[in-house]
């Protein structure tokens, strides 16, 4: 009997087109609620609705063993959501081009269709069988709810230059938005023509995965920063030494920056950072 009901819980949450679903609710009832929002199911583009953690429980879980993500001392038993079945129970379509996380510290992470097939990244729920407000401290001593998200296992599935496909595990998880992958990369496709496989087009796919994260373009991509792209791509044009080095090194050029270094990042990496970075500064003439 319990089977049974169950069974038809889940079928209840998974609407039919133009449908929304019953978890989606119109306002908080509790500070762990998930804000969800972009393109839902059945409710105009940008809606902002929450689900209830103990609602997400009722979603099909995954569960895993992760050893190397390192928001942990060590390994963990991690139980989830996959966040291709968000897209799939809440997404306007089932595939969904890009789930974008957002956290509490300005910190935004975008899963790619190709990422999630890939890693399949989970919306954690339980750590070591412990919900949130039992899990340890961020790195940074904060909270490290109330969701982040983690892989069963991670390989680099990608190497530009120097750059090599990297694990995309955000703790103080506070929103999903299920967005389209080419509307919200436009923010930064370079604004000149260009070639794939250029210097360009290398530096614009590892801004897209690594700058992306902590510094915004209009309003796309990560606050955490509070440098926009404009600036980044001034720094590029009159100091390029310097923006290469910081790259590599933050805190040679700013002792006080809380950037992460990027030492794996060779001269020719920097570069095509540093190009792609100076075509936001091309004024472009009239046809």
């Amino acid at each position: 009997m319990f089977r049974w009901l169950l069974i038809v819980w889940l079928a209840a949450c998974v609407p039919a087109t133009g449908q929304v679903s019953p978890l989606l609710k119109e306002r908080r009832t509790s500070p762990s609620d998930l804000e969800v929002s972009g393109q839902l199911r059945g409710l105009p583009p940008g809606t902002t609705r929450y689900i209830a953690y103990q609602d997400l429980l009722w979603l099909p879980q995954a569960t895993c063993t992760v050893t190397n993500d390192t928001n942990f001392v060590g390994g963990a038993r991690i139980a989830g959501v996959p966040l291709t079945e968000l897209t799939r129970v809440f997404g306007e379509t089932p595939e969904g081009d890009l789930v974008v996380a957002l956290s509490y510290d300005g910190y935004r992470t975008n899963y790619s269709r190709r990422y999630m097939a890939s890693h399949k990244p989970l919306l954690v729920l339980t750590i070591n069988g412990k919900p949130p407000d039992k899990w340890p401290k961020s790195e940074h001593d904060g909270p490290m709810g109330p969701y982040l998200i983690s892989h069963p296992a991670f390989q680099p599935a990608f190497r530009i230059l120097s750059h090599t496909d990297e694990p995309q595990i955000p703790y103080g998880v506070t929103r999903i938005e299920l967005r389209s992958e080419a509307k919200v990369f436009q923010a930064i496709h370079p604004p000149v023509p260009y070639k794939l496989h250029s210097q360009i087009d290398d530096g614009y796919r590892i801004a897209q995965q690594n700058c992306f994260r902590c510094h915004h373009s209009g309003e796309e991509g990560g606050q955490m920063a509070h440098r926009s792209w404009l600036v980044l791509a001034a720094w590029a044009a009159t100091d390029q030494d310097s923006f290469k080095r910081y790259l590599r090194n933050p805190l040679s050029v700013n002792p006080a920056s809380l950037m992460p270094a990027n030492p794996q990042y060779d001269m020719v990496t920097a570069d095509a950072l540093a190009a792609y970075f100076r075509t936001f500064l091309v004024v472009r003439r009239p046809e």
